[in-house]
């Protein structure tokens, strides 16, 4: 499976809060955070659901991974998806495992572990 996602009674605003305290402590910074029914509804788009999207970098980790391959930044920032659905709210992820095996490099794969089971512990306490 390409993703993680965990389930919470929390608002999708609460889960936000949570998983960026939790972020902040494994030293990820949000970058941005993009409100998605917000930036549909500024374009003319219905768009109900509750959806946000934290773009997530870790700079020393970043640093590492782009010295080793320039490819891996087609995957950066890292991103964290907040929504909203069947009165559930739900936050995810891409695993970096997923997307570091695209570049095919091997060294970098442990790397990207690390990282993923970092974000995970994250999501996995902001419920």
């Amino acid at each position: 499976m390409f993703h993680y996602t965990v389930e919470t009674n929390k608002t999708p605003e609460q889960a936000i809060d949570a998983v960026t305290g939790y972020l902040m402590a494994e030293k990820f910074g949000v970058l941005w955070q993009l409100d998605m029914r917000g930036k549909l509804r500024e374009k003319g788009v219905d768009f109900d659901m509750p959806y946000y999207i934290l773009e997530v970098c870790n700079p020393v980790e970043a640093k590492r991974v782009l010295s080793a391959s320039p490819l891996v930044g087609y995957f950066l920032p890292c991103k964290i998806a907040v929504y909203e659905e069947a009165g559930k709210t739900k936050v995810g992820m891409a695993k970096p495992t997923a997307l570091i095996g695209l570049a095919d490099d091997g060294d970098l794969a442990s790397v990207a572990s690390d990282i993923e089971q970092r974000l995970i512990a994250c999501l996995d306490k902001s419920v």
